[in-house]
């Protein structure tokens, strides 16, 4: 058997890393197209990654379940730490930019300054928003943001839109869902909903959300569809990761998502498409504390 490629190698890193920062155990459910969706690249490098995990002995295929993860990797003390860092200057990043703090272009060195940061951790940083498509780097020099500031108007714009488009993802003639990304979700609301709220939590909340909406939509079957509700989701990325409105409603989010799962393994589509529009209007009348929606 040929040695995995390079590439292979550093997926299935980045997987494994995804396994750490989702705190996923030994029993949990992984499926590609998630990963890759996470990952930012096709199924076809993912499905190699995790062949070669599976050779290790880290997780095993079951046919028609999805990818079951055998053992959980332990992160060394000091990159636990470095994480959880990252992720609280992502939503200093978030809290500044919604509160018109930070402009449309700025420099390593600007972030440097504000931030206390080095060019190394600056560095970081950036790339980790890159590859969430928060931000890109300018031509020879500095960053730039992707996406303006969140105002009043965009968001009842966004979530009208999302209101005609999310309740029909389950009506839609090809809709299908994997009964291992089903399980994944479900581990994964239930671990958010069982650990201690922190600030930095908001980042991992905000791309299960993220996860769970793009999945539905992928399992229409209608690229169209999936299509839009991943813009959707780049485009409020960082306004969510500056969270403002308290565990309860994390709490309350969670258990609509769960609800809806329940529902769709029941095989009652409309019923799941009603609660998908009701979860969307609820968070629609939400409302920042600050004003700045």
């Amino acid at each position: 058997m040929a040695a995995p490629t390079r590439l292979q190698q550093e997926i299935a890193e980045r997987i494994m890393q995804m396994v750490r920062e989702d705190g996923l155990q030994a029993g949990a459910w992984l499926n590609e197209n998630s990963a890759a969706r996470r990952l930012n690249v096709s199924r076809t490098p993912v499905r190699a990654a995790i062949d070669h995990l599976a050779r290790q002995g880290l997780v095993r295929r079951h046919p028609n379940r999805g990818v079951e993860l055998l053992s959980a990797p332990e992160a060394p003390a000091d990159q636990g730490a470095s994480a959880d860092a990252t992720e609280l200057v992502m939503v200093k990043v978030a809290q500044d930019r919604h509160g018109g703090h930070l402009p449309d272009e700025i420099s390593e060195l600007e972030l440097m300054r504000r931030y206390e940061l080095g060019r190394p951790e600056v560095q970081r940083l950036m790339a980790r928003l890159a590859d969430l498509d928060m931000v890109e780097r300018k031509r020879g020099y500095g960053w730039r943001f992707l996406h303006e500031a969140r105002d009043q108007s965009a968001h009842d714009e966004r979530y009208r839109f999302r209101l005609l488009i999310e309740p029909m993802v389950f009506l839609e003639p090809g809709f299908a869902l994997d009964q291992g990304w089903i399980d994944e979700m479900r581990a994964r609301h239930e671990l958010t909903l069982s650990q201690p709220w922190k600030e930095s939590s908001a980042i991992g909340f905000y791309e299960m959300n993220a996860d769970f909406h793009e999945g539905l939509a992928a399992a229409s079957g209608n690229r169209f569809i999936h299509s839009a509700i991943r813009r959707q989701n780049q485009m409020r990325r960082l306004s969510n990761y500056d969270w403002t409105y308290g565990y309860e409603r994390v709490v309350v989010n969670s258990r609509e998502h769960l609800q809806m799962l329940a529902t769709i393994e029941a095989g009652d589509l409309q019923l799941a498409s009603a609660l998908m529009r009701s979860h969307l209007q609820r968070a629609m009348q939400l409302r920042r504390p600050d004003g700045l929606d």
